[in-house]
């Protein structure tokens, strides 16, 4: 069976469970959809455009969630990293879910991953995104995204915002070397026009950790963050 017909399957069987679930319980249905980050990314010498867009459907304790996110490199014409999640997620408790799904990796390799992890509020509204990925070669890989709205006013919001991107183990294919592949850090001050609309300025601080090089460089940010 090829990729293409692997992730249409996961998607079709995921969709089948909500419809279920919603009859068991006969909540109403809601839908939401956020991009997180629509952005460019860039210093003296890199320009990057870069995406964080995710869309749900379901109720209180079952959802559908579709995830893309990545970047794409101006100068070279090229994708860094491009990557499109199906995941049901089940509330397991408040303000937490669990997740679980299909991963198709576009960039750096073409992969089709299942995906486990957790997403939800912690302790002092602390968003939590988490992600265990495994391939179809059984490489784990995973993604950790933390951040934190504070309120300076009621439209000016500054969002600290950390991530971060490991391999269990060195991959050849891909150039990555175990431990910490990536570290962002970074500082976005948004102003929220209406609430489903803010643009927002920031810095990031990105570490890149593979087989061949290590990389680190500060970046302004500038994009805009919008949902319904």
């Amino acid at each position: 069976m090829s990729n293409g017909y692997r992730i249409k399957a996961a998607a079709i069987g995921l969709l089948w469970l909500v419809p279920d679930c919603q009859a068991q319980d006969g909540h109403m249905l809601f839908n939401r959809f956020i991009a997180e980050r629509l952005e460019y990314e860039g210093n003296g010498g890199l320009h990057l455009a870069k995406w964080d867009v995710q869309d749900w459907f379901g109720n209180d304790e079952h959802k559908l969630w579709l995830k893309t996110e990545g970047d794409y490199s101006a100068d070279q014409g090229i994708f860094g990293r491009a990557d499109l999640q199906v995941l049901y997620s089940r509330n397991v408790d408040s303000f937490w879910d669990f997740q679980i799904g299909a991963r198709r990796a576009f960039e750096p390799e073409r992969t089709f991953d299942a995906v486990i992890g957790f997403q939800g509020l912690a302790p002092y509204f602390f968003e939590v995104d988490s992600a265990l990925f495994v391939t179809e070669k059984g490489n784990v890989l995973g993604r950790l995204t933390l951040s934190y709205d504070l309120l300076l006013s009621q439209r000016l919001i500054l969002q600290p915002r950390i991530e971060l991107n490991l391999a269990a183990a060195d991959l050849q294919s891909r150039g990555v070397k175990a431990g910490v592949t990536e570290f962002e850090a970074g500082l976005r001050l948004r102003y929220e026009i209406e609430r489903e609309f803010a643009p927002y300025l920031g810095v990031d601080y990105v570490e890149e950790q593979s087989l061949r090089e290590h990389q680190h460089s500060v970046r302004a940010v500038a994009g805009f963050r919008f949902w319904y």
